[in-house]
């Protein structure tokens, strides 16, 4: 039917913009696809709003100007990019000319408003978008000739959804075709039905991620989850047509929010050392930051000075980003009257980042430096920001109540107690001045306590209160500002932007709003299950687990006569009891479990934490857990070791230090305590063993487990497991072993956040047969697809090729077909139900056993894939290279020691060894590696032919005599140093083998960088140490 196809949804998009939103129909005749843009469109606006200017340069350069300035144009464009061309235009004969104008924060420039108002937005569809061929992209939003954004329209009418748009965007677009060169074109791309919206600022083949733009399910509900509610228009994402791209909205948006963020990080060079490589993206709001920050504007407006405002936003909300653009854009705000509403905005944080990333965006936005004024000395120099005007100061919590005091400094006294009566008069002065003015304080929850520090400062600066704390408790930053809020009462010419994940019951009260029930109420939320369900966070509870469960789940195998035995579920269950303090007990628990379960998965580089309940526990732990490892040989494991202060063992009267206990493995050096997050993010180190640090925002992706020795209430626990939600790619969901507290308690603690449910309530190993039973007589896939599968997945590393996944899908889609083929939606529900209790039982169970049941294992991995693909209807068939960490997933379960298969039948079940499992016997990680490496960062697209050329430079060098020589003579790092130029000479010789790699490795630094670090270590461990067999 003709209302029900994509051409109608498009049709009904054009005209909602067209008739309500200030856009206008693009003319495909206008449009030129080598240069991506629409010339006449561009050079009307020059004419329109700049005609003095125009008439000049006719006057110069004669009928040829418009070719020329459209040649200018496009060479800054590709320099310099579409968003700065937007918001400074380009340079042409030493003239500036202007592409766009933006609404001024004020109505007291009425030119300016005249220029904004010429502004052109224009839609045009099914525009060609590659230099050659016919292809065409559904929508191209353009801002006076320069295109913003492209859309691909899905209808589910027609058998599609926006998952089909995201495979065309990846599939079938070339990201190094004009209309999609990142930051040089388009700058947004979105895939869309009636339903949701998804979008991405960087095309890149298979790796381009996409982000969703939905409201979530109940926005401004704890419990929302993703997706989108009711429209009145009929379509879910109806909000975005009619409201994100209503001309005012997305001109906005293009100078206001969107910018550039720069990342700088840390990269093996390959010669032992480091260098920083940078990393560009490009920011695009999400809805709940686009709406988040529009409200608190808006009502701040209405409101003025003197109120409170509290933003709950979930770990992996970007509060960062949010707090930037809502300092930008307080700064600049005006009320009805075009009076300022603040003087100054405060930015109370400890997010390192944020002074640079707010000086970047506002220095991208407004062309102006020095409007951010970051507070990294002392109070004194926060005192002098406040009384210099400084539109914009960042400090943190522990400098702010000292302002009074700094005064005094800015005054002149060099003795704050002994001040003459000049210098008090000189300060009264400066503190009714800046008590004069209006500001705005925005307090970020980041603030993890890792200097030591911090509860000093607390007492100093709330005194005797904070004196009756317990001193090993870490007050958080809630407490203080609380404190601080309530010794100070409220102030008329002060309002407070709070943002938390986690809001206190205190905080609720002091900065909430009353709700439709009577009770405090955020001003806004973006919820923990929202976060979960659009996956930018994990769900740290739902393989959480209390000792006496991990405890029963061992026993129950050890008893059981049908199932499989191992020695190693036999050590792990040998602890009935646990002693209080007997450290040693579970350190043996902890490392075994670690080398077994986590230690294998993203790679190899998984990580733990262990929370102790002291101080002096965490130094107990610490010397425990080297003995333990040094007495079993464990030399590929090192923990490090975080506490506050000096601790003196009253058993030994030694004293310790957080520094004085953590070695650098590398230098021999004590690490310090501002060191101690970089060198953990490091390779070199496994587990971080804490007390009252690190339980607050710190942020290590990698962490894979958390093993709690330490009573947890409330929002601490909350706080405390949320260390394990950051994604990374091939992250499973994580593990918690928890000796201390009750499986209620903790869900207790997340339910006002997230309505957390306990998979391991009576969590029975025996139920897992129970449920393969029932989902092998529903029929929905055939055993033998099953084993046809697992033959493909399971391939030893070396063996594996791109064409697995076609492989893969030809044994899941016969499964697809039978269940879109049951009648009844019930009948599929139920099976799809089922299937997802088993993936997420075996998930769980296997983090505590190793499983020996072949059966199970190919069953876990099949279903695994086969879900995604029963939630939808026919739009769900995702190709397997599309989902997230797919490679690092399939690596860990084949090292995990589950299963073993060659080609052919099916073999049998390799048992871990006493030493760790396979995963630990079999570390090395294999060389087609390289190829994992080199196509995920740079985009290239090697393939197994390619692996085998690496092989063969890899075995020329493992049998060449100099290079085994400099194996058995030296260290690794020095060993790269010798072999980079005999691996480039190998290179050489072989270059008419494969042309590609060697030219890309000798042009390539980065390319040769990151192939060098991988195939020196194959080397390396490929030639015998002097003596006897390989390290």
């Amino acid at each position: 039917m003709a209302q029900t196809n994509e051409k109608a949804f498009e049709t009904y998009v054009q005209e909602t913009l067209v008739n309500a939103g200030g856009w206008r129909p693009g003319d495909l005749s206008e449009w030129d696809k080598e240069r991506a843009l629409f010339p006449a469109r561009a050079l009307a606006f020059i004419q329109d709003t700049q005609g003095g200017l125009w008439d000049k340069m006719r006057a110069l350069h004669g009928a040829g100007l418009a070719e020329l300035l459209v040649h200018g144009m496009v060479k800054e464009l590709e320099i310099k990019g579409t968003l700065h061309v937007l918001r400074h235009g380009f340079r042409f004969y030493g003239k500036t000319f202007r592409l766009a104008y933006f609404k001024p924060a004020h109505g007291l420039n009425e030119e300016m408003h005249a220029l904004f108002r010429k502004n052109r937005l224009t839609v045009t569809r099914q525009t060609p978008c590659h230099p050659s061929g016919n292809s065409t992209v559904d929508m191209v939003f353009a801002l006076n000739g320069l295109p913003v954004a492209t859309c691909e329209l899905k209808n589910p009418g027609t058998g599609q959804t926006w998952r089909d748009a995201v495979r065309q965007y990846r599939e079938d677009r070339d990201p190094r075709a004009p209309l999609f060169l990142f930051k040089k074109r388009a700058l947004i791309h979105f895939a869309a039905d009636p339903e949701e919206i998804h979008m991405t600022t960087r095309l890149a083949k298979d790796a381009t991620f996409f982000l969703p733009f939905n409201r979530g399910s109940h926005p401004g509900e704890v419990q929302c989850g993703k997706g989108n509610p009711r429209h009145p228009s009929g379509h879910r994402t109806g909000y975005f047509w009619e409201d994100v791209l209503q001309s005012d909205s997305i001109l906005d948006i293009i100078g206001h929010f969107i910018f550039l963020e720069k990342r700088e990080r840390k990269v093996e060079d390959g010669r032992g050392g480091f260098r920083r490589v940078v990393k560009e993206t490009l920011i695009f709001p999400r809805y709940h930051q686009l709406d988040a920050v529009r409200k608190l504007v808006a009502t701040a407006r209405a409101e003025k000075t003197g109120h409170n405002y509290l933003v709950q936003h979930s770990a992996g909300s970007g509060k960062t980003n949010s707090i930037s653009w809502l300092s930008h854009r307080l700064a600049s705000l005006h009320d009805d009257l075009d009076q300022k509403v603040f003087d100054c905005v405060v930015v109370i944080t400890d997010r390192q980042v944020l002074d640079r990333q707010l000086q970047d965006a506002i220095y991208q936005i407004e062309h102006a430096q020095g409007v951010v004024k970051a507070i990294d000395q002392d109070s004194r120099q926060l005192a002098e920001a406040l009384v210099d005007g400084a539109k914009i100061v960042i400090t943190t919590l522990q400098k702010f109540p000292f302002v009074l005091r700094g005064l005094l400094h800015v005054a002149g006294a060099e003795n704050i107690d002994a001040a003459d009566d000049e210098e008090r008069k000189k300060a009264k002065r400066w503190e009714s001045e800046i008590a004069g003015r209006r500001y705005a304080v925005i307090v970020d929850e980041a603030h993890s306590s890792q200097t030591g520090e911090t509860a000093r400062e607390l007492k100093m600066i709330l005194g005797a209160a904070a004196q009756r704390e317990d001193p090993e408790q870490e007050p958080d930053w809630e407490d203080r500002l609380n404190q601080i809020m309530e010794s100070r009462g409220a102030q008329p010419n002060v309002s407070f932007f709070a943002f938390t994940a986690t809001p206190k019951g205190k905080t609720l009260e002091l900065f909430g709003r009353g709700g439709a029930n009577g009770h405090k109420e955020p001003f806004h939320i973006y919820s923990m299950r929202q976060a979960i369900e659009e996956e930018f966070i994990l769900d740290v509870v739902r393989c959480y687990t209390t000792y006496a469960t991990y405890y029963q789940l061992m026993k129950a195998i050890e008893d059981d006569p049908n199932f499989p035995r191992k020695r190693a579920a036999r050590s792990l269950a040998k602890f009935m009891t646990l002693h209080e303090y007997n450290i040693e007990q579970k350190i043996e628990v902890i490392v075994e479990h670690f080398i077994r379960h986590v230690r294998p998965q993203l790679g190899r580089r998984a990580k733990a934490m262990v929370v102790t309940s002291s101080r002096l526990h965490a130094v107990r732990y610490m010397l425990a857990f080297l003995r333990y490892i040094e007495e079993r040989g464990y030399s590929d494991i090192h923990p490090l070791v975080a506490f506050s202060g000096k601790v003196k063992d009253p058993d030994t009267g030694i004293e310790y230090t957080e520094p004085g206990m953590n070695t650098d493995v590398i230098s021999g050096k004590p690490i310090s305590e501002k060191g101690l997050p970089e060198r953990f993010s490091s390779p070199d180190y496994h587990v971080l063993l804490v007390a009252n640090k690190y339980q607050t925002g710190f942020d290590e992706p990698l962490l894979q487990a958390m093993y709690v020795d330490k009573r947890l209430d409330g929002v601490q626990a909350v706080q405390t497991l949320s260390r394990l939600n950051r994604m990374v790619p091939g992250k499973e969901t994580p593990f918690v072993l928890d000796f201390v507290n009750k499986a209620e308690d903790i869900y207790r603690a997340f339910k006002p956040y997230y309505n957390a449910t306990s998979l391991q309530d009576g969590a029975d190993h025996t139920q897992l047969e129970k449920i393969k039973v029932e989902l092998d007589d529903a029929q929905v896939y055939h055993w033998s697809e099953v084993e046809a599968f697992a033959r493909v997945f399971y391939l030893p590393p070396e063996r594996q090729k791109p064409s697995d996944h076609a492989r893969m899908e030809k044994w899941i889609q016969p499964a697809v077909d039978r269940f879109r083929g049951i009648e009844e939606e019930e009948d599929r529900g139920s099976f799809r139900d089922k299937l997802g209790a088993f993936v997420r039982l075996y998930a769980f169970m296997s983090q505590i056993m190793p499983y020996t049941d072949q059966n199970l294992e190919m069953l876990y991995s099949y279903g695994r894939l086969l879900l995604p693909r029963l939630r939808v209807e026919r739009s769900a068939s995702l190709k397997l290279g599309e989902e997230v960490g797919l490679q690092y997933y399939r690596l860990q379960r084949v090292f995990a020691g589950g299963i073993d298969l060659a080609a052919g039948d099916p073999q049998g079940v390799s048992s871990p060894t006493e030493m760790g499992g396979g995963a630990a016997k079999d570390e090395k990680a294999p060389l087609s590696e390289i190829i994992t490496v080199l196509n995920e960062r740079f985009g290239t697209s090697f393939t197994e032919e390619d692996r085998l050329f690496f092989e063969q430079i890899k075995e020329k060098a493992a049998n060449n005599e100099q290079v085994i020589q400099l194996r058995q003579a030296n260290p690794f790092d020095r060993f790269q140093l010798g072999l980079r130029k005999l691996v480039e000479d190998f290179m050489i010789q072989r270059m008419n083998e494969n042309d590609k790699i060697v030219t890309r490795y000798m042009d390539d630094k980065d390319f040769e960088s990151a192939a060098f670090s991988v195939l020196s270590r194959e080397i390396y461990e490929a030639i015998p140490a002097e003596g006897g067999g390989a390290e």
